[in-house]
């Protein structure tokens, strides 16, 4: 079995069951979670639909942040993985993923405050 993206296994919105009429097709493809960790880049290239390319970040360890009530924004290297809302467990593994509040190095941001 493959991770397929459709949704012709679920039920209708009236709760009833839909009939399979086909069986997966390729555009229904999916792909297992990257699971981007904290460590030095490394960037792997994924050939998609129309021969077209997508990059999967195994490991990170730089990011682009913003102060945003300053308008600050610098390349800076991420340290930890400090609180994520959707699992705790992704804190744990230290994995990247959107929406989860990172440490990150500040000497950028105090030199740049400090100057202004």
């Amino acid at each position: 079995m493959g991770i397929s993206r459709d949704n012709w296994h679920k039920r209708r919105k009236t709760g009833g069951k839909r009939k399979p009429y086909h069986k997966k097709r390729d555009y229904e493809l999916g792909r297992p979670a990257v699971n981007t960790k904290i460590g030095p880049r490394r960037i792997h290239t994924v050939r998609v639909r129309g021969g077209n390319k997508k990059y999967h970040a195994l490991r990170l360890d730089v990011g682009n942040f913003s102060w945003g009530s300053e308008c600050c924004t610098r390349k800076t290297r991420i340290t930890d993985v400090v609180y994520n809302a959707s699992n705790n467990e992704l804190v744990r593994t230290k994995t990247l993923v959107k929406n989860c509040i990172v440490l990150i190095d500040s000497t950028l941001y105090r030199q740049w405050y400090e100057s202004h």
